[in-house]
């Protein structure tokens, strides 16, 4: 089933309603005049609610996403969907895709 692209501009989140950013936009492929995102991409979480730890878990620090699409790559590089599935560290917990552009889809 075919997903929207995720870019720049997409509103991605930790479970803890920290504000998830990509590291290394990729601008060879643009989605509403904004860089697109790769799988290799690392995010990072500032603002996550979970409190700093107080044994081996803390606030959500960085999140990688671990699948996207099969069929759109740039670069070599598969390119992030709505749906693709990310994890944060040092919680374990799912990245959210909330907001992202409707134009384009991939699969």
């Amino acid at each position: 089933m075919p997903g929207f692209l995720l870019h720049v501009g997409a509103t991605v989140m930790c479970s803890h309603g920290g504000q998830a950013q990509p590291t290394v936009p990729n601008p060879r492929v643009t989605v509403s005049g904004m860089p697109s995102v790769t799988l290799s991409t690392p995010y990072v979480i500032a603002g996550c609610a979970l409190p700093p730890p107080t044994a081996a878990n803390g606030p959500c620090v960085t999140g990688q996403f671990v699948t996207a699409a099969l069929r759109v790559t740039s670069n070599g590089q598969p390119l992030l969907l709505l749906d693709s599935a990310a994890v944060c560290a040092p919680t374990g917990t799912p990245l959210i895709v909330t907001v992202t552009q409707t134009r384009v889809t991939g699969t």
